[in-house]
């Protein structure tokens, strides 16, 4: 599935291309789907190209079986269900990914829902965790509860011990949220976050995908040492930042993008997850939260509804036939 000229869902077109082949330390896996994600969106709209020397298929996650592994990889063998984190290529019949970016599915978890897993878990963790720093007893501000970002990270830090403060853009959101542990939910529409972090001493850590509209109020939201991290930019490219208040709060802003980092860096966050992450998805702690299995041939739909941000969770994209 690729993008012939940039514009709205129906630019998605179906492509034959020959079936890519691994080379060493890589694997081809046989893709059963694929999550759909607002970085899709983007280099959809031609926003956002892909890494030099990646496809232009789109998909920056997928489950599958692996088909064939390439020369010294014996991380996974033939056969095996997992799941990747890609730089590309997740809208196909066949992907091939570096192997430390590839994982065995989590006990419990579907292979279709287990492509809800890589992206989200790798930008959660690396930012919010490797990152900023993220401890126990620590208070956390996400962006977007209702997001896929949003309904991955608020159970996950809540494992980890932290308060969560998150903000939603409607009553069923908040709804879900605190069904997931959220401590604080506002309602981004009527209420002021700010004043809800500060009423629990501010936020530890801040975890934006909104950008320039947020920056200011995200600094005042900030505790002493707080750390802000920028994944997103839905609310613009450009915001005012008031130096003197950052600095008073002893703050940091770090603006961070998984999708161009290196492959050995990509298999060290893949490496932290299948640690310390999917033992808590096996005993039934976290696990992905799907809002809706969509078949590739509705694919512009997947895409319209993360447009209108009408999803609690995450769109996956079925490519089994």
């Amino acid at each position: 599935m690729i993008v012939e000229e940039p514009g709205g869902p129906d630019s998605l077109v179906v492509a034959e291309l020959p079936d890519p082949q691994p080379g060493p330390g890589e694997v081809a896996i046989t893709v059963a789907a694929a999550g759909v994600n607002r970085a899709d969106l983007l280099q959809r709209q031609g926003h956002y190209p892909p890494p030099p020397g990646t496809t232009d298929v789109i998909g920056l996650e997928c489950s599958g079986v692996v088909a064939e592994v390439g020369e010294g990889v014996t991380s996974v063998a033939v056969g095996d269900e997992v799941c990747a984190l890609l730089s590309g290529g997740g809208y196909a019949e066949r992907v091939v990914v570096p192997a430390g970016q590839v994982a065995r599915v989590p006990a419990g978890v579907s292979l279709v829902d287990a492509a809800a897993i890589p992206e989200t878990y790798a930008t959660v963790w690396s930012n919010v965790f490797m990152l900023a720093g993220l401890s126990e007893g620590q208070t956390l501000l996400v962006h977007g509860g209702g997001s896929g970002i949003g309904t991955t990270l608020v159970p996950l830090a809540k494992a980890f011990g932290a308060t969560v403060v998150t903000t939603v853009g409607s009553a069923e959101k908040a709804e879900v949220v605190r069904g997931l542990g959220a401590d604080v939910v506002v309602n981004y529409r009527e209420d002021d976050f700010v004043e809800a972090c500060r009423e629990v001493g501010g936020a530890d850590v801040v975890l934006d995908i909104i950008g320039g509209r947020y920056l200011a109020q995200n600094v005042a939201a900030l505790a002493r040492g707080g750390r802000i991290v920028v994944i997103g930019m839905q609310g613009g490219m450009k915001g005012e930042l008031n130096l003197g208040a950052l600095l008073a709060k002893q703050g940091t802003i770090s603006a961070t993008s998984l999708r161009f980092r290196p492959a050995e860096e990509k298999a060290a966050i893949v490496a932290e997850l299948v640690e310390q992450v999917w033992p808590l998805i096996e005993a039934g702690r976290l696990g992905p939260i799907v809002h809706e299995v969509v078949p590739l041939s509705r694919v512009a739909d997947a895409h319209r509804i993360l447009e209108e941000s009408s999803h609690v969770g995450k769109v996956v994209l079925d490519l089994r036939g």
